[in-house]
């Protein structure tokens, strides 16, 4: 499975229930293919603090957070684990 694409999607906004609208990728998604792309890059594991890849993703640490509880439990094709506190949580990829 190839990593999706990761920025510059067109974004557009309907007024009217009838026309699509062409979306950004959720939120979950965007940083599990960031995640994915930077582990393959690191040679299969990564390490990171979410507060660290916060502007690289385009959300606040609070909500990788969120995000990495939901991808312990979801993701299939990486393991996911907090692995230490200091000072935040540090979070271990790697590719399965």
């Amino acid at each position: 499975m190839s990593p999706e694409f990761l920025g510059g999607s067109e974004v557009t906004m309907s007024t009217t229930a009838s026309q699509p609208s062409v979306e950004s990728p959720s939120k979950e998604l965007r940083l599990a293919n960031y995640l994915r792309e930077k582990a393959a890059e690191k040679g299969g594991e990564l390490y990171f603090k979410g507060k660290f890849i916060a502007d690289d993703v385009g959300l606040s640490s609070k909500e990788i957070g969120a995000l990495m509880l939901k991808l312990t439990e979801s993701a299939t094709d990486m393991q996911v684990e907090k692995w230490s506190y200091t000072s935040a949580t540090t979070w271990r990829v790697e590719l399965a």
